[in-house]
C-alpha cells in the first residue's frame, strides 16, 4: 500500500470530532499532549455564518425544506443523513436497520436534542438485576466524578428530584413548563406518571464565558452564542486554543496502522480533497468516529497479527449493537382550542419528560423507557401552513378557514417514547465483501432484529400515550398500531442512539475494551464513542459517551506521563 507520510509523530491521533472526540481532545490537550484530529467531513462553526439561527423560512427556495445532507431541513446543524453520495452501506435479506452518520466538525452534537440524562447505578448492572445481557466492568459510582465534571464544564440544567436511578446532576435551574406541558403534567400526576423538568444542556445560566439561552427555540439550527452544547465550540475551541490541536478535516479514516509488535503507529486516511491516501503517525490512537464507524475501521485494520481485525481477538467487534426503542402518538386537545394567545418561548426542546416510573417485575417486557413530551404552537404541520385536515369539522374556505386555523392552531399533544433494547445475537455488523465506498474502504452490512422484549415495550408506550391523550379529554390522530407492524416501532438506527459494537468488559474473551476504554489487545488503543457500551439503557447516551470519554482521556494522560504509553 502506498500513501504520502507525515514525518511528524504525534501523541495522539483522534478519529472523529463529535462528543467523545472534541472531549478527548480537550482532555489531552489541557493535558499538555500534542494532538491530531482527523474528521471525515468539513469544517463548521456555530458563531459564524455557518449558522442559521435567525434566518426566516421565506428566506430560501425551500421554505425550510429538507435536503438530501439535511433530512431534518435546509437550516439544520448537521450535514449528514441516512445516505450519503459515495458511502453505501447494506443490509441482510429480511433487515431493517437505518444508519445515520454525520459529516462535519462537531458531529452530531450540532444537531442533537441535548436531552442529558446520566446512567442509573441498575444500568451498569442489569444482569446482575434480571439475568439479560452483560453487566457493565465499571460502576455508576465509578463514573460519578466524570459526569460531575461534565455538568460542570457543559452546563445542564434540571432539577434534583432523588429518583433512584435516575441521578441528579449539578444542574442550572430549569425553565418554566409551557401551557400544554402544564396539561401533560397535570394529566400524568392523575394517573400517576411520574413527570418532571427536562434535564438538557441547555444553558439558563451564563457558564465559562457562554451566555444563558434566550429562548429563540433554533437550538438545532447552529446556536450563534453557543449557549447550548456542541463540541465544536465548547471542547475543539479551547482545545485549539492551546497550540496542541491540529485538526485535518475532509480526512476519511481507512484504517488503523500497526508495527510488529501489534502496537498502534497511526492512521491512514484518504484526503477527500484530492483522493490520496495519507497516514498520521501517533504514540496512541483514539477511536472516536462513532460506534459503528468505529467497529468499522476495527474490522478493516486486517494483518497477518490481527487476522480477524484490529482488536478482535475476542470475535465480539461489531458485535451486541443496539439502538433506542421508539415510537410516537400525537392527538387534538380541545382544551387548548381557543386559546388566549401567550407566549411559548423556550428551549429549542422540551421543558417537561417523564423518566421511567413502573417496576418491569410486574410488566411483561424487562426495561423501561422515557417519554418526551412535544405540542404546542410549533408543532410542524399543525400550524398556520397545513394540518388543519386533522382537526374536527376540519377546515372550510375563506373566512371559516381562517378561522379555524386560529380555533385549532396549538391544540396538539404529542408523546415519544425512547425504550432500551437488549443486545442480542442477531443484531450485528460486519463487513461486507463485496461493496466498497466511493474511496475503495470495504462498507457494513447490517443485520438486525427487534425481539419480544422490544415489541411488549413499544405495545406499552402506545397504551400509555393514548391513556394520557383521552385522560387530557383528547382524541388521537391514528389508530393503535397491530403486532403486524411490532406495534409501531421505529427502524433500527431511526432514533440515532446505535451503540455497542466494541464493547467493554473485564474478559478479553467476551470483550473488546478494558474498562478504562483501552483494546485488550493493542494497549496504546482506545475507543472513545458508544461503541464501548455494554447496554443501552433508556437515557440518551450523550451524556455517557462524554463522561466515558473523559475518563478515558484522563487515564491515557496519566499512562503517558508514567511513561507506561
Amino acid at each position: 500500500m502506498r500513501f504520502g507520510r507525515q514525518a511528524k509523530t504525534y501523541d495522539v491521533c483522534i478519529v472523529g470530532s463529535g462528543a467523545g472526540g472534541g472531549m478527548a481532545a480537550y482532555v489531552l490537550t489541557q493535558a499538555g499532549a500534542d494532538v491530531v484530529l482527523l474528521e471525515a467531513g468539513g469544517p463548521w462553526d456555530n458563531t459564524t455564518a455557518d449558522s442559521a439561527m435567525l434566518t426566516w423560512p421565506y428566506e430560501t427556495p425551500r421554505r425550510g425544506g429538507s435536503t438530501r445532507e439535511r433530512p431534518f431541513g435546509e437550516f439544520d446543524a448537521c450535514i449528514g443523513g441516512w445516505q450519503l453520495d459515495g458511502e453505501p452501506y447494506t443490509r441482510a435479506p429480511g433487515t431493517q436497520f437505518d444508519w445515520w452518520r454525520a459529516r462535519m466538525v462537531g458531529g452530531r452534537t450540532n444537531h442533537w436534542g441535548r436531552i442529558s440524562l446520566r446512567f442509573g447505578p441498575d444500568d451498569f448492572r442489569r444482569k446482575s438485576l434480571d439475568g439479560l445481557g452483560d453487566d457493565w466492568p465499571i460502576s455508576y459510582d465509578d463514573l460519578k466524578p466524570w459526569y460531575d465534571r461534565v455538568d460542570r464544564l457543559v452546563g445542564i440544567f434540571g432539577s434534583k428530584e432523588g429518583l433512584p436511578n435516575e441521578p441528579d446532576g449539578v444542574f442550572q435551574p430549569p425553565p418554566r413548563p409551557r401551557c400544554y406541558e402544564l396539561l401533560v403534567k397535570q394529566a400524568s400526576d392523575r394517573l400517576r406518571i411520574t413527570c418532571i423538568p427536562a434535564r438538557l444542556s441547555i444553558l439558563t445560566r451564563p457558564l465559562n464565558g457562554r451566555p444563558a439561552c434566550h429562548y429563540c427555540g433554533q437550538c438545532n439550527r447552529g446556536c450563534k452564542t453557543n449557549s447550548n452544547f456542541t463540541s465544536t465550540n465548547v471542547l475543539l475551541t479551547p482545545a485549539q486554543a492551546t497550540g496542541k490541536l491540529t485538526l485535518l478535516t475532509n480526512a476519511m479514516a481507512r484504517e488503523v496502522t500497526t508495527d510488529s509488535t501489534g502496537l498502534a503507529t497511526g492512521v491512514s486516511y484518504i484526503d477527500k480533497a484530492t483522493g490520496a491516501e495519507q497516514q498520521v503517525r501517533a504514540r496512541v490512537v483514539v477511536l472516536a468516529a462513532s460506534a459503528l464507524e468505529s467497529a468499522r475501521l476495527l474490522l478493516n485494520s486486517k494483518s497477518s497479527r490481527f487476522p480477524q481485525g484490529l482488536a478482535n481477538s475476542s470475535g465480539v467487534v461489531g458485535k451486541y449493537i443496539t439502538d433506542t426503542t421508539g415510537t410516537d402518538v400525537a392527538g387534538f386537545i380541545p382544551q387548548m382550542m381557543d386559546h388566549v394567545p401567550h407566549n411559548e418561548d423556550g428551549v429549542g426542546g422540551m421543558h417537561v419528560y417523564m423518566p421511567w416510573w413502573l417496576d418491569n417485575k410486574r410488566l411483561d417486557f424487562p426495561r423501561g423507557y422515557h417519554i418526551e413530551v412535544w405540542g404546542g404552537l410549533r408543532v410542524p404541520g399543525a400550524g398556520f401552513m397545513g394540518g388543519i385536515h386533522r382537526y374536527p369539522p376540519g377546515g372550510g374556505y375563506g373566512k371559516q378557514l381562517k378561522d379555524d386555523y386560529r380555533r385549532h392552531y396549538g391544540a396538539t399533544i404529542g408523546f415519544s417514547g425512547r425504550g432500551e433494547m437488549i443486545p442480542n445475537d442477531d443484531s450485528y455488523c460486519e463487513i461486507d465483501p463485496n461493496t466498497v465506498d466511493r474511496w475503495g474502504i470495504p462498507v457494513l452490512r447490517f443485520h438486525w432484529k427487534w425481539t419480544d422484549y422490544e415489541t411488549k415495550q413499544v405495545k406499552h408506550m402506545q397504551e400509555t400515550f393514548r391513556a394520557l391523550v383521552a385522560e387530557m379529554g383528547g382524541t388521537v390522530f391514528s389508530p393503535m398500531p397491530g403486532p403486524e407492524r411490532g406495534y409501531g416501532i421505529a427502524n433500527g438506527g431511526s432514533i440515532i442512539h446505535e451503540l455497542g459494537g466494541v464493547r467493554m468488559g473485564n474478559d478479553p474473551k467476551t470483550s473488546a475494551l478494558n474498562a478504562n476504554c483501552q483494546a485488550h489487545d493493542v494497549k496504546n488503543l482506545f475507543v472513545a464513542d458508544g461503541g464501548p457500551f455494554v447496554t443501552q439503557a433508556d437515557k440518551n447516551p450523550t451524556w455517557t459517551i462524554l463522561a466515558l470519554a473523559w475518563r478515558a482521556a484522563d487515564y491515557i494522560a496519566q499512562q503517558r506521563k508514567a511513561g507506561a504509553l
